[in-house]
This record gives structure tokens, sequence and C-alpha cells, in this order.
């Protein structure tokens, strides 16, 4: 008997036990009864908010889902433009559970399987805005005027899923590889030649600055070289006419010091050997106070 009732209270433990569950904060949960989800008698799914809530044991199955916003931060995929031009664009998408039965019904209840169908239905939705929109507008003004149109598509179509999507946002948008590659080289290339021309340009003008300073340089130098020549001229005309003066004032004064001068000149040196006559004339001043 006593372990009739032992058993029972064991069963009975086990029951109460089984019957409680309880829903963390920040999550909600639905309860799956012989496959279906549990609804009130208005139809409406029964959504059990965080705290502790009851059950029926072996019966009733809890599925708890995350009601926090949730970020699906996509790959970088390939959209094309209105002018057939290829982009790559890197977005996310901020979304939230918002009909717990159809979530679950539609995807398990798997977050993964969640965002996969999510990601296909944004990106349909991007596809055919890109797709009416040069580069010019996606990368100009027109940019958030597209996230909300898209925004807008996913949402209809993201609600089979019991989906919102609460924001959606573009994080950065490249041209592929290949024709970056392709524009940078012609960028380059453009440049090269602007370059070039430009130090064309400047080599022809150091030229015509080079010839031009050469030729203000001759010049500078010939009216040098004139002056000078003018002013030689000028003192030498000078020096002969105080010459001719002093001379005419006192001639044999005059020729006294050119001949002491030339005596100077000539016994500068020991070494130094004049030949000459004895009554030669450079001697004359030597031979009398008056050179006679």
């Amino acid at each position: 008997m006593k372990n009739v009732i032992a058993f029972i209270v064991i069963l009975l433990g086990f029951a109460a036990y089984s019957s409680l569950f309880v829903v963390s904060e920040g999550q909600k949960a639905i309860v799956i009864k012989f496959g279906k989800v549990q609804r009130d008698a208005d139809n409406t799914t029964v959504v059990f908010e965080p705290g502790l809530h009851f059950k029926l044991p072996l019966v009733d199955r809890v599925v708890s889902l995350d009601a926090r916003i949730q970020t699906l931060d996509e790959v970088p995929d390939r959209f094309v433009t209105a002018e057939k031009k290829d982009l790559i664009v890197d977005l996310y998408v901020k979304w939230k559970i918002k009909d717990f039965a159809k979530y679950y019904l539609a995807t398990g209840g798997i977050k993964d399987s969640a965002e996969i169908l999510l990601q296909q239905k944004v990106n349909n939705g991007l596809r055919s805005e890109f797709g009416t929109r040069t580069i010019s507008q996606i990368v100009s003004g027109e940019r958030s005027e597209l996230m909300d149109e898209a925004m807008a598509q996913a949402s209809n179509s993201s609600d089979e899923l019991g989906i919102e999507i609460v924001d959606v946002r573009v994080k950065q948008i490249n041209l592929p590889v290949e024709v970056r590659n392709f524009i940078f080289q012609r960028m380059r290339t453009e440049r090269d030649a602007v370059a070039r021309e430009h130090r064309s340009e400047g080599k022809e003008k150091a030229e015509f600055i080079k010839a031009d300073m050469d030729a203000k340089v001759t010049v500078m130098l010939a009216d040098a070289e004139r002056n000078a020549r003018k002013l030689k001229g000028e003192g030498d005309a000078q020096a002969a006419k105080i010459y001719a003066e002093t001379y005419t004032k006192d001639p044999e004064f005059y020729s006294f010091l050119r001949s002491m001068d030339a005596y100077k000149a000539s016994f500068n040196s020991k070494s130094d050997v004049l030949v000459v006559e004895p009554d030669s004339d450079f001697f004359r001043y030597m031979k009398g106070q008056k050179g006679k």
C-alpha cells in the first residue's frame, strides 16, 4: 500500500512538474497540441508572455520563440540597374516576429530558415527598385526613397512568414571587381594623359622662359660690354688729356720722370742685364742734370 501511495505521489509530482513551463525574458511561447497551434475561442493564437505558465503534460508541446528585434546581415549580392549595370550591394535588415503561428508554420521556428526566406523576399523587392533607377539616382539623393519602397514591398511579402520588417538599410554599394578595375584603369589612363599634357605645356613654357631669359642676358651683357668700352674709352681719353696737359706744362720734367720709371724697371733685379752703347740716349739723364 505504501508503495502504491509513493508511486501515486511521484506520478502526481511528475505531472505537476510537466504541466509547468517558464518563458524567459525577451521570448514568447506558443503551444503545439497534436501538431496544431493552440488557439482560443476567437481562433486567435495563444501567445504566452514571459513568466510561469501551465500546459497539459504529454499533450502540449511548448515552442519558445525570440520576440526581440533581430538583425539579418546579408552577404553582399549583385543587383542590376536600369542602365543594365551591375552593383554589389551590402545591406542589413531589422525584423521581428509579428504572427507567431504563421512564423512557426512557415519556418518551423528555425531562425536560419526564416532569414533565408526573408533574404529572398527582401532581395526581390530591392531588385525591382534597383531595376527602375540609374546608378546616379541610387548613389545620390534617392537612396532613402529606394530603401523605403524596398521595405514596403518586402513587408508585404514577408507577412506570409509572420515577420514584420522594422528597417532595411544599405551599408555599402560597390561596382563589381572586374568593372571597378576597368574604371580605375581608365581613370589612370585619363590622368596620365592629362599629366603628360601638363608636362608638355610646362616644358614648352620653361623653354620659352629660358629663351627669353637668355635673350635678355645676351642683351644685358652686350649693353654692359658697350658701356664698359665706352667708359674705358672716355677714361683713356681723359687720361691722355691729362697726360698731354701735364706734358705741355713741363715737358722736360715729364721726360725726366719717364726716364726714372724706365731706370727703375730696367734695374729692378740684380740679374737684369742691359746691353746699350755708352753714349745711348737712354742714359742721357745720368750724364747731366738736364739730360744733356
